[in-house]
């Protein structure tokens, strides 16, 4: 569970239903996050992405609680059309979860400009599609919640994506500043940063989940992989079996399925998540997130200490006892200059004095 500081929901607190817009539930997060909360009796747009799969496939979701749509994240159009249908279908909006991602994994050098583009397109101009879309309506409602799931590339440099770790840092700069923006207006926003989250979802060709009110819901296939990460040929100069720009690559493959966090348990943090109180900024999920984003922070930490003694001679003027001026060579002539002032002008009051 999530602290109690944060007012989660409990059986000393229970929850309210909830209206939620889940961009990206064809991902194994969203559609966990999906399951989890039709599980618990709120209600759910499921939104696909149109490059991934059809309506016919969507289509086999059932139930009461439950609305399935398409839609391309980069289209202004297509994410206005999500909201105003979610809007009419369920009378409001609560939470909007955005799940969508992609990702090149190569090095840098070898990224061409359409797959750079295309990463921030998704990743960054999908996000703020949906942030300034619904934010008039959140504002209107005095009310609101945005979780966006970022990464732990949103918070440290990965050998093999430097695009993708770019449009995450990206994310969670605009997801930081909007909230300064928008928080007298009640609105509120955390950033989910999982770590490697395992496919650990039930198999079957199709299962049910039940509500709390045991009104069974039809749940559509699962898909065989999903896929978010896109892997680009390696040049010559990065193909090497130990180059690092292939790191992610090799991450992955040697991985699989055996990643120690668990899509299924994330997915109830985070819907949590939409119902507590309080809730953070941040939410890691998994111990390589916690660890590595830590060890990110103590080395930014070490090295601010390690280098603070030059900030001193950035500052105007230097310290009041001059020790910069001296070690600067553009301060020593004034220095020595108002060192030979301040000797005539005791000259001159020895002179009066006398």
């Amino acid at each position: 569970m999530l602290p109690l500081t944060c007012e989660p929901p409990n059986e000393q607190n229970p929850p309210t239903q909830k209206v939620w817009i889940v961009f990206g539930a064809t991902g194994h997060m969203g559609r966990a996050l999906v399951r989890s909360a039709l599980t618990h009796g709120d209600r759910v747009t499921a939104v696909g992405w149109t490059q991934e799969h059809g309506r016919e496939e969507l289509s086999k979701w059932q139930g009461k609680n439950v609305q399935w749509m398409l839609c391309d994240v980069r289209i202004r159009e297509s994410v206005e059309k999500v909201i105003r249908e979610s809007v009419e279908r369920w009378g409001r909006v609560d939470v909007i979860a955005n799940c969508v991602g992609f990702g090149v994994i190569g090095a840098c050098e070898d990224q061409d400009e359409c797959e750079l583009r295309n990463q921030f397109d998704v990743n960054f101009f999908g996000t703020l599609h949906i942030i300034q879309l619904s934010l008039p309506y959140f504002r209107a409602r005095q009310a609101g919640r945005y979780l966006i799931f970022s990464s732990t590339s949103g918070a440290l440099g990965v050998p093999g994506l430097g695009p993708y770790c770019a449009t995450k840092y990206a994310v969670e700069g605009l997801i930081e500043s909007m909230l300064y923006e928008v928080d007298c207006y009640n609105i509120k926003a955390s950033l989910v940063e999982p770590g490697h989250v395992r496919r650990d979802e039930p198999e079957p060709p199709a299962g049910e989940v039940r509500s709390p009110g045991d009104h069974a819901i039809q749940l559509a296939p699962l898909p065989k992989r999903f896929q978010q990460f896109k892997v680009k040929a390696a040049s010559p100069p990065y193909a090497g079996a130990n180059a690092p720009a292939g790191h992610a690559k090799r991450m992955l493959q040697w991985l699989n399925d055996r990643q120690p966090t668990s899509a299924v348990k994330s997915a109830e943090l985070v819907w949590q998540l939409g119902h507590c109180s309080y809730p953070p900024l941040r939410l890691l999920l998994g111990s390589f997130a916690v660890e590595s984003i830590r060890d990110r922070l103590r080395s930014i930490t070490e090295e601010i200490e390690d280098w603070k003694h030059l900030h001193f001679p950035a500052e105007l003027g230097g310290r009041s006892d001059g020790h910069e001026l001296e070690e600067s060579g553009g301060g020593m002539d004034e220095g020595g200059r108002e060192e030979e002032d301040e000797g005539e002008q005791d000259e001159e009051m020895k002179e009066e004095g006398d």
